[in-house]
C-alpha cells in the first residue's frame, strides 16, 4: 500500500472488478488511500476453505496453517478472515483486493524469475502473523470489513495480466495463505492461460496445502523472520519450525525459491545466527537457492531501533558466502554491487542491477555467457509454465 496513488487504484481495481482488461486499465495501476467519497467500501466474499475438519458441537478445525485454530461456531481464526458458519468453514476474503498494482519483479524480491519482467501484484487484508516490524500492517493486520476492497474475480485477474502482456500475477503486500483459496483459483486460471504465479509469503503453512497449491504456482519466496524461536515468538507471534519445514517441502517439490532475510539490529543479525541459518539453507535447499538480506527501517511496533548498518549487511553476505551460497544479495539497498548477479565460477556479472534497472546481457540461455556455467532460476516463460511439482517417492 505504501508509495501507491490514490486516484488510480481506485480506478483500477473498478476495471478488474468490472471485468474490463484493456492495457489502458493496466496503465491505470496504483494505489491505495481510503476516505474519500468514492474510494471503495470494505468487502465480505464469504466463500467454503478449502482446509478445515469439522468437529463436535459446530466447531471446526483450520488445518491451513500451523496454528489449526479450533474455531467455535460464529467465531473466526486467528488471521481473521476465515470464520465458522455452523460448522462450514467459510474465507471471507475471497477477491476482495484491497491493494493492486503492477511491481518490476526483482521488487519481490525475486532476482532469478524473468529477471526485467514486471509482476501484477495483489493482495487482501489479513495475515496468520503479527510480525512488529511489518511495512504493510495497514492491511496485514486488519480485518476485511476495516479495508477498503473490490471484488475480483480469478477470471478477471488472469484476463487483465493477459491483456497488458504481463507474464505473472504476484500474491504479496499482506500474507497469501489467508487467501488461500482465491490465489490457488487465480493460479490454477493462470496456469491455463500462460500467465505464472508467485507466492511472496511467510511460510506459515501445512505441508498438504502448500503442495496442492505448488501445482499451480511457478516460483515462491520466502521471508526467513529469523533462525531462532525466540525470535518468530517475541517478534512475529509465530514459530520457526514450520518455516524450516516449509523450505524443506519447496526443495523437494522443486518450485524455484527464494528466501528473504530482514536484518533487525540487534535482534537476529549476529555473525553467529546468521552462520546457523546460512548453513542450515546449504544443507537443506543447496548452494543456489538464492538469499537476499534485506535492510530493516523503523516502522509499525519496532520504531526504536535504527536502520541496519551497511557493515551488518556486508558482514552477512560474507558470511553466507563462506557457508556455501552462490548467489547472496542485499536488499533495501539501492547502488550496491551486491543487487547484481554473478558466476559462481568465472565472477563475471550475469545479471547487472541498479534498482530496478536491470541488464541480463551476462545471461545466455540460462547460463553465463562467459564461461558456460548453468546458473539456477527461471528464465523464460516457457520454462516458468513448464513446472511440475516432483513426485514424491511411493511410501513417502
Amino acid at each position: 500500500m505504501k508509495n501507491e496513488t490514490d486516484g488510480t487504484r481506485r480506478e483500477f481495481l473498478r476495471a478488474l472488478a468490472a471485468g474490463a482488461c484493456g492495457a489502458c486499465a493496466l496503465g491505470l495501476a496504483g494505489g491505495g488511500a481510503r476516505g474519500q467519497d468514492d474510494a471503495p467500501q470494505p468487502q465480505v466474499a464469504v466463500h467454503d476453505a478449502m482446509w478445515f475438519e469439522r468437529l463436535p458441537d459446530k466447531a471446526v478445525r483450520c488445518t491451513l496453517c500451523p496454528r489449526e485454530c479450533v474455531v467455535a461456531d460464529v467465531e473466526r481464526g486467528y488471521c481473521g478472515v476465515r470464520e465458522n458458519r455452523g460448522g462450514d468453514y467459510k474465507t471471507l476474503v475471497y477477491g476482495n483486493l484491497c491493494s493492486t498494482n503492477v511491481d518490476p519483479i526483482e521488487k519481490k524480491p525475486l532476482f532469478h524469475y524473468l529477471p526485467g519482467t514486471v509482476a501484477l501484484s495483489v493482495a487482501t487484508a489479513g495475515c496468520n502473523m503479527e510480525c512488529k516490524f511489518c511495512q504493510n500492517w495497514e492491511i496485514s493486520q486488519f480485518r476485511p470489513e476495516q479495508v477498503p476492497s473490490v471484488l475480483v474475480p480469478p477470471e478477471n485477474l488472469v484476463r487483465a495480466a493477459q491483456a497488458r502482456g504481463i507474464q505473472t500475477i504476484a500474491y504479496t503486500y499482506s500474507e497469501p495463505v489467508v487467501f488461500y483459496e482465491y490465489m490457488h483459483d487465480t493460479a490454477a486460471a493462470g496456469r491455463a492461460a500462460g500467465v505464472g504465479s508467485v507466492m511472496i509469503s511467510n511460510g506459515y503453512i501445512n505441508e498438504p496445502a502448500i503442495r496442492k497449491l505448488c501445482e499451480h504456482l511457478t516460483a515462491v519466496k520466502v521471508d526467513l523472520k529469523a533462525f531462532t524461536e525466540k525470535f518468530y515468538e517475541d517478534a512475529c507471534a509465530g514459530r520457526l519450525a514450520p518455516v524450516l519445514g516449509t523450505l524443506e517441502v519447496l526443495a523437494d517439490i522443486g518450485i524455484h525459491t527464494e528466501v528473504v532475510v530482514l536484518l533487525v539490529p540487534t535482534l537476529n543479525d549476529s555473525a553467529a545466527e546468521v552462520g546457523r541459518m546460512t548453513k542450515w539453507l546449504v544443507k537443506a535447499l543447496g548452494p543456489d537457492v538464492p538469499v537476499h538480506f534485506s535492510r530493516f527501517h523503523p516502522t509499525y511496533r519496532m520504531k526504536n531501533l535504527p536502520p541496519t548498518p551497511m557493515e551488518t549487511l556486508e558482514r552477512a553476505r560474507k558470511v553466507a558466502l563462506d557457508a556455501g551460497l552462490h548467489y547472496v544479495y542485499l536488499g533495501n539497498v539501492p547502488f550496491h554491487e551486491a543487487e547484481s548477479t554473478y558466476c559462481p565460477s568465472c565472477a563475471k556479472t550475469v545479471i547487472g542491477r541498479v534498482g530496478y534497472r536491470v541488464e541480463a546481457t551476462g545471461l545466455k540461455d540460462g547460463a553465463c555467457a562467459s564461461c558456460g556455467m548453468k546458473i539456477p532460476g527461471v528464465w523464460s516463460q516457457e520454462q516458468a509454465m513448464a513446472f511440475k511439482p516432483q513426485a514424491k517417492p511411493a511410501g513417502s
